[in-house]
């Protein structure tokens, strides 16, 4: 019986499947993230407009195809829905897929989607209120250490130092800058963050993820300030870009290393 899926195709099955995946992770993730501003539950009521109150149908449910299809607007009250939505599926769906051509059909794969996720709901908050919440902080310290402890290439020893690293720089960093300015330039969250990226990329990894995020952070950092029209003097959430720093890390850090020993 000849096979239905060509066997050159095969590993694109699996990246593909999982950008499924995240997609539909994604659409949780935006919930849970609108809801954990307004610190409401995630389950009851169900998906609804937050404006007119419209019970969404469960074809305005399929990830970034129904806003497209709406046109970004509620198809009750036609208010804009945020762009934050499909934004935060698309990123799912772009680490779910990266994920998965990392790590294979592994418990590696299972593992880093769930502390992307947790990085994902984090920075989807801290991008709209300055806030990175414990109840998300917390459980991604544990699986960050978790992970960078089981891996072979880190092992127990460098995840927790580059937990404690990580930690104590920026509690120090936090500190400092509270003290020569009488105001907070790192929030308690950034710091408490340090603790799952240096888990999970070790204490060798930690000031690649670290340098990544500041890249990104003072690339987009015109487009940020541009888009707050009279609120230019708002800080710039740190926290999403510390998470991107860590994922590229977790992705691609054997690959980074390997090229700066000239491999």
């Amino acid at each position: 019986m000849p096979t239905v899926i060509d066997p050159a195709l095969f590993p694109y099955v699996f990246p593909a499947a999982a950008a499924v995946l995240g997609l539909f992770l994604g659409s949780f993730y935006s919930v849970c993230v609108s809801r954990g501003i307004e610190e409401t539950s995630i389950i009851s009521p169900p998906s609804h407009c937050p404006a007119c109150g419209h019970r969404l149908r469960p074809w305005e449910l399929i990830p970034l195809v129904s806003w497209l299809a709406l046109r970004g607007r509620c198809a009750g009250c036609r208010e804009r829905i945020s762009v934050l939505y499909p934004l935060i599926e698309l990123a799912s769906a772009v680490f779910a897929a990266l994920a998965a051509a990392r790590f294979g059909p592994s418990w590696w794969f299972v593992g880093h989607l769930a502390l992307g996720g947790l990085f994902i709901v984090a920075s989807g908050i801290d991008f709209q209120v300055y806030l990175l919440p414990n109840y998300l902080t917390y459980p991604a310290a544990v699986l960050g250490l978790t992970l960078g402890a089981l891996d072979p290439a880190i092992g127990p020893l460098a995840a927790v130092a580059g937990a404690l690293i990580g930690f104590g720089v920026f509690w120090l960093l936090a500190a400092g800058y509270r003290r020569a300015k009488g105001v907070d330039g790192l929030g308690g969250g950034d710091v408490k963050l340090m603790l799952s990226i240096g888990g999970a990329v070790g204490g060798l990894g930690l000031p690649y993820a670290v340098l990544i995020g500041s890249v990104a952070a003072l690339a987009a950092s015109p487009f940020y300030v541009l888009g707050r029209g009279k609120d230019r003097q708002m800080p710039i959430p740190f926290g999403p870009f510390l998470c991107f720093g860590g994922l590229v890390q977790i992705l691609y850090g054997q690959a980074i290393f390997g090229f700066l020993a000239g491999r």
